[in-house]
């Protein structure tokens, strides 16, 4: 993996806008910057529980995570947490950074008593897949439906 190189993970700050901009860019296409300048400015007394963390290698950041908790929503009877978003510099993959962010992550949910993380991923992003297979996901028993407005 890292070899002679840190790699940490910490609670995301706003001050990580621009890179994390920069490494959304790289892997998505595309800029999404009042997304995430909305979510990082969020007031923190919000009753929604957020995990936003922030993988570090050498003091640099490469990858970042959002998730929250959903209470009941969807007919969920037990809290669930979503994985928003995950994001890893595309010159960084295979080093752990992706990884490090999950072990924290499930760490997190844990000691909130969250039993389960769900995501979406589009079916033809093989990397992604294959990232989220080795981190344990399996396919929902739920149906996810779209309607085009």
């Amino acid at each position: 993996f890292l070899g002679a190189h840190e790699l940490t993970v910490r609670t995301l700050l706003p001050k990580d806008l621009e890179a994390i901009l920069r490494i959304d860019t790289k892997v998505s296409g595309r800029r999404r910057e009042e997304s995430f300048k909305r979510k990082l400015a969020e007031d923190l007394a919000e009753i929604d529980i957020k995990v936003y963390l922030a993988a570090e290698i050498d003091g640099a950041l490469v990858g970042f995570l959002l998730a929250h908790v959903l209470y009941g929503e969807f007919g969920i009877a037990e809290p669930v947490a979503v994985l928003e978003t995950l994001g890893v510099d595309p010159s960084f993959h295979g080093q752990g950074a992706g990884h490090a962010l999950m072990a924290q992550l499930r760490a997190e949910l844990r000691e909130l008593g969250i039993r389960e993380l769900r995501s979406e991923v589009a079916w033809d992003d093989v990397r992604l897949v294959r990232f989220f297979q080795r981190e344990g996901f399996t396919p929902a028993q739920r149906l996810c439906l779209t309607l085009r407005l």
